[in-house]
């Protein structure tokens, strides 16, 4: 029994002490791996659910990490079960937000283009129910119908919104409700929303429903001007809609001419002389093709006959000239500002051109200029990406680095471990270049002033007796040239020849520049001195045991002895043999001492 109870504890022993060592060892590569890369989080900063926490059984007796992950979306129904739609279940948990940022809130947006179309059937609408007799008693009612739709619209603009937008006061965001509905108040929006939501409807009981009493309405363009600055904002390509926009002031400007056509017709009797409208065909469709023709003065016209009739259409010569070189200058602007890029870049590429051929540049080299110009413009929209970024603020420009270029440069081994601020400071220096095929990116021997990462495309090692064989390819997201950055003594120099396989997109890093930014962080200098010292020995020691071309042994290394020869050898030489065993033991003694 004791012998059993003592071998029993000893397992118990033995179990618990295995328990620890590798409790010891996860502890340890953990904190290995953490030293390595600082970027790995501890295992405290992540809290594990408790168990207690997690077996809590449901109402109906099952535990919640059993429940099927649909049956949240399933309720019953009488004999039958209905799967419910998790959209509805989102619109009843909505919470309406207290405050609204104006320049970045979507559902914003989304608002003003509903208050933005009631604004439009407004400013369309009205003129046309006033000229033509589209309105008629049979129809009244579905005019109406919208008409409230539209001011119910308005109404809740505001009432829910305008009072919400957050606003900027001394450089702060202002987010109190009260403060919010004050500004609003305040301002001139206010006014012109109260002015036309005026109730001129009430003369409806008086003079009949008459459209023209709805015409303050239109008096809320600052809401459209306002949907404007925000869609272009979110528009990728905003100048799309620009010429929409301004193609649609164009027909609106002949909308209301044919509607004021129309009335002057009806004035004057329709069909009365030969410059009215007969009263014949689509009226709308009639009186639009004349002011089409009005405005653009394409000519063609019957002529005025009455007082009336030439005021009316000097008038329209004067709007139409007027209207129509506003719309053409304008529109002039909105391709202009659109293929200002595209102007950039063919005015440098001219440029280029000229001055190649002023010099009498060969063909093939500026065969190779052209299409980097093409290749580089196509790619990335641009010529040089710093004189996109050259106008933001540092923070900015530190945030857009860091959301391209931080993934890639964070892998680099050789940057692992370094100051998380001192790879900020290095992404804003990063430089785009795009080499085209055949390009040397590197040569061998040359001096290594700077470091490659690779964005796009790919390179690929030379190498061989020849210099041409391809030893690797490098794709996207790879880096080489890092320890040139450090290396010192002879040891920056390049060790083969780089090839751009295809068009390859490439970063830069100046060694200029990480001297620079290694000033402010000593302790980073000192690891990343450290690490290149460590690369460099590891590159060298292949090199070190195979020895190199001019390492050649005078005397070549023999092959090993056999263990039985150099037994009967040994016996030979404690006997004091001077046969022929012992003569061949003293010549491979002259040997040794010779190579040594």
């Amino acid at each position: 029994r004791i012998g059993s109870a003592s071998s029993l504890s000893s397992a118990i022993i033995n179990t618990r002490l295995q328990e620890l060592v590798r409790l010891f060892k996860e502890r340890t590569e953990k904190v290995k791996e953490k030293l390595i890369d600082s970027d790995v989080t501890s295992d405290d900063e992540s809290p594990v659910a408790s168990p207690a926490a997690a077996a809590v059984p449901a109402p109906g007796g099952e535990l919640e990490g059993d429940k099927p992950p649909g049956d949240d979306h399933y309720c019953e129904m009488l004999c039958c079960t209905f799967k419910r739609r998790p959209w509805l279940e989102h619109l009843k948990s909505y919470q309406f937000p207290s405050s609204i940022d104006p320049l970045t809130n979507l559902m914003y947006v989304l608002w003003l283009f509903f208050v933005v179309m009631a604004w439009n059937w407004n400013c369309w609408l009205i003129p046309v129910r006033w000229a033509f007799p589209y309105q008629t008693p049979a129809n009244i009612h579905y005019w109406l119908l919208v008409d409230y739709l539209c001011d119910l619209i308005y109404l809740l603009d505001i009432l829910i919104f305008q009072t919400r937008l957050q606003f900027v006061q001394g450089g702060d965001i202002i987010t109190d409700k009260k403060a919010m509905r004050e500004n609003y108040l305040r301002s001139q929006r206010f006014k012109m929303d109260v002015l036309c939501l005026l109730p001129l409807d009430f003369f409806y009981f008086q003079v009949g429903v008459n459209p023209l009493l709805r015409f303050p309405r239109c008096l809320k363009y600052m809401a459209f001007f306002e949907f404007n600055n925000r869609l272009e904002a979110i528009l990728t390509k905003a100048y799309i809609y620009r010429v929409i926009r301004t193609t649609a002031y164009l027909l609106y400007s002949l909308h209301v001419n044919s509607c004021l056509y129309y009335w002057a017709s009806a004035y004057e009797g329709l069909g009365s002389t030969t410059w009215v409208y007969d009263g014949e065909g689509n009226s709308y469709i009639r009186c639009y093709y004349w002011a089409v023709k009005t405005l653009i003065t394409i000519g063609g016209l019957p002529d005025p006959k009455t007082l009336f009739e030439i005021v009316f259409q000097l008038l329209n010569y004067f709007t139409g000239v007027f209207a129509f070189s506003v719309m053409i200058g304008q529109m002039r602007d909105v391709v202009g500002a659109a293929t200002a890029g595209q102007t950039y870049y063919r005015s440098c590429m001219d440029s280029t051109i000229k001055y190649m051929n002023f010099y009498r540049i060969p063909r093939a080299v500026q065969n190779r200029v052209k299409t980097w110009y093409e290749y580089t413009w196509h790619s990335q929209g641009m010529l040089d990406e710093s004189e996109l970024l050259v106008q933001l603020p540092d923070k900015m420009r530190l945030d857009i680095a860091i959301d391209v270029n931080y993934n890639i440069v964070s892998k680099v081994a050789l940057f692992q471990g370094c100051d998380r601020q001192m790879i900020f400071d290095m992404l804003k220096r990063l430089r785009s270049v795009v080499y085209l095929p055949n390009d040397y990116v590197c040569k061998k021997g040359e001096i290594g002033r700077e470091m490659y990462i690779i964005q796009a495309g790919q390179v690929q090692v030379l190498g061989g007796p020849d210099g041409k064989s391809v030893l690797v390819t490098l794709k996207a997201g790879s880096v080489f040239g890092e320890i040139s950055l450090l290396a010192a003594g002879g040891g920056n120099r390049r060790t083969a020849n780089v090839v751009a396989h295809g068009f390859a997109n490439l970063f830069i890093l100046e060694k200029k520049d990480l001297n620079e930014i290694l000033v402010h962080y000593p302790e980073s200098q000192k690891l990343l001195r450290k690490k290149a010292k460590k690369m460099l020995r590891s590159n060298n020691k292949p090199k070190d045991e195979k020895g190199g071309p001019g390492d050649a042994l005078v005397i070549p290394p023999k092959a090993e002895t056999p263990k039985l020869f150099r037994a009967a050898l040994a016996a030979t030489g404690r006997m004091g043999g001077k046969g022929p065993l012992g003569r061949l033991r003293w010549r491979l003694k002259e040997l040794q001492e010779l190579q040594a």
